[in-house]
């Protein structure tokens, strides 16, 4: 378990190696979790998520319930309110802008950015099954997510060719999204210990694959009611037309209280 901790220190000390290119960001996440019966569960989640520089990048609250069919297979759902402080949406040229045609800009340069709070509606229905090996617990979640941004409209953009605010007011139509999400990860568990290191990969597919995230890591069992994750993750971003995430590099830290 030592050696576990020493490698999950040393892939944190890296980071700035590999940041150099992608975001880096520090995901924290306080949770509380009740057991109504044997069988029943519910819970509440906050979470801060920052990008570089520290910056707030989103917070989110949710609530979800769960029901165990039997002790392989579980089914859970759950609504978050998520909003990102101080977003951006750049447009970009394409072939028909008249800039382009008179060879001025390219095609792909920025056009135009807005700036404004983004506030998301997600809603997600999850199917998980696992099984045990030795003392691996393998696992596989199935979820469908549906997140939601309503209109919004922002006073003026900023005109990179012109470089200044345009002064034109401009709406964002409200937009909606469908995502697959399949998680597959491999838990180490030994009654002896307190501690679970683990690995996962999880894959976002909108008709096609949008990212990977890599996840290594464990959590700390302190007692019955209060357990401590520690991880660390990297987000591989193929296709992501709605969130416009870069690849990045996560700390995640998160805390759970169990009664």
């Amino acid at each position: 378990m030592k050696k576990s901790i020493i490698t999950l220190l040393i892939a944190v000390m890296a980071l700035p190696a590999f940041a150099q290119s992608d975001d880096f960001g520090v995901w924290t996440s306080i949770g509380l979790d009740k057991k109504l019966s044997k069988k029943v569960n519910i819970g509440i989640e906050g979470e801060l998520r920052t990008t570089d520089g520290n910056v707030a990048d989103r917070l989110s609250i949710g609530f979800d319930a769960g029901y165990k069919f039997n002790k392989r297979l579980k089914i859970s759902a759950g609504y978050s309110l998520l909003n990102e402080p101080n977003a951006e949406r750049i447009s970009y040229y394409d072939e028909d802008d008249d800039l382009v045609m008179q060879q001025e800009v390219n095609v792909g340069d920025p056009k135009k950015r807005g700036e404004f709070d983004i506030t998301r509606h997600r809603v997600n229905v999850s199917l998980t099954g696992d099984v045990n090996i030795w003392k691996l617990n393998v696992s596989l979640r199935e979820r469908w997510q549906y997140t939601y941004r309503p209109e919004v409209t922002v006073d003026e953009r900023w005109n990179y060719y012109d470089e200044e605010w345009d002064g034109k007011p401009h709406t964002y139509r409200g937009k909606g999204k469908n995502v697959l999400r399949s998680r597959l990860k491999v838990e180490y568990k030994d009654k002896a210990i307190k501690l679970t290191p683990f690995v996962s990969a999880e894959v976002f597919n909108a008709w096609d694959v949008q990212k990977i995230r890599y996840s290594v890591g464990t959590e700390w069992k302190i007692n019955k009611h209060n357990a401590l994750e520690l991880a660390y993750r990297y987000q591989h971003v193929s296709n992501d037309d709605t969130d416009y995430e870069p690849n990045r590099h996560i700390i995640g830290v998160a805390y759970t209280f169990k009664y």
